[in-house]
């Protein structure tokens, strides 16, 4: 067994900020997560549709990896990626840090790991690895998946090498601090106007505050769209309120970040985004309860309803993302 030493294997709400967490409290700074989530400007929003999907997938974050090296290029960490099509080298790229005493981050499909407890495909997961036997891999997942957990090294090669939406090939990373790393507070102000900006400027009209915009164009149709309403609806208000959002789609971890910059930074702009993301937190959790509702019992009011609250979504983060992008 080859365990690397002095790993927290803490798990938190969301899957990247949960391996980035381990992996630079290993390196000896210690962060909270809305903070981490908030450096990397991971904050956004994608309505996606495919004909070949039961329902329209809503997403409240980038997209996977690209909060990992926001986070690292904001810090000035030296973020070193793998990524190959080789079995052989993959298990490598893994087992060579691991042995050398370093955890070491993983993207790959969720639905081979073990330890899960919803079957479904989602190649954007992200775990930290620490440790492995002749049978198993030690990850740390996020708390609602266990926090610290175990797959067989079997489960593992599968989830890293599947191919489909938001997979990589078998990639692994791990982050460095630098000799004199820089001073993370004085980060903060960047990435929430590098966040704000990206959100407003949007290029196609699924994303940002257009995208919610679109939405709630949408959703009102969403029992006329899904394969299987009384299946489909509720697992997509699960996956935004629970699905390892931190809750609210995200919101309740970006409203977090910006109370703690306030508490940091004495700024009346990100007391203004602070008290909008508040109460777009309250809203989006009243979004997916009424998505759920609709579902189970059929009624397309619901629905209406949930348009009608993302209409006022789009119009708050669209003033809040304003105000932050002035700081």
């Amino acid at each position: 067994m080859t365990i690397v030493k002095d790993v927290e294997a803490r798990g938190t709400h969301h899957c990247e900020t949960t391996a980035l967490g381990v992996l630079l409290r290993h390196e000896g700074l210690d962060l909270s997560e809305p903070m981490l989530f908030g450096l990397g400007s991971g904050l956004s929003f994608v309505y996606w549709d495919r004909k070949d999907m039961p329902l329209p997938f809503i997403g409240g974050r980038v997209k996977p990896f690209d909060l990992t090296r926001n986070l690292a290029a904001r810090l000035g960490l030296t973020l070193t990626v793998e990524e190959t099509t080789s079995s052989r080298r993959a298990w490598e790229n893994v087992a060579a840090p691991i042995d050398a005493g370093r955890p070491v981050g993983l993207q790959l499909d969720c639905y081979h790991l073990d330890y899960f407890r919803s079957k479904v495909h989602f190649g954007g997961h992200v775990v930290a690895m620490y440790g492995y036997d002749e049978h198993d891999a030690y990850l740390v997942d996020t708390e609602q998946q266990g926090g610290a957990v175990r797959t067989t090294l079997a489960g593992l090669a599968m989830a890293r090498a599947e191919r489909g939406p938001m997979t990589a090939r078998n990639r692994s990373f791990t982050v460095t601090l630098p000799a004199r790393p820089p001073s993370w507070q004085d980060r903060i102000i960047p990435a929430v106007k590098d966040c704000a900006d990206a959100f407003l400027a949007a290029p196609i009209a699924n994303l940002g505050h257009r995208g919610i915009e679109k939405a709630a164009e949408l959703v009102p149709g969403w029992l006329l769209r899904a394969g299987e309403p009384r299946q489909d609806l509720p697992q997509a208000a699960l996956l935004m309120e629970r699905g390892g959002t931190g809750g609210a789609l995200f919101r309740v971890l970006y409203r977090d970040f910006l109370d703690e910059c306030t508490r940091l930074i004495d700024d009346d702009g990100l007391r203004t985004g602070h008290r909008l993301y508040t109460e777009a937190a309250t809203l989006w959790t009243d979004v997916s309860a009424l998505i759920e509702k609709a579902g189970e019992s059929g009624d397309a009011e619901y629905l209406t309803r949930a348009g009608v609250i993302l209409r006022d979504l789009s119009r708050i983060e669209r003033e809040a993302m304003q105000v932050l992008r002035r700081l």
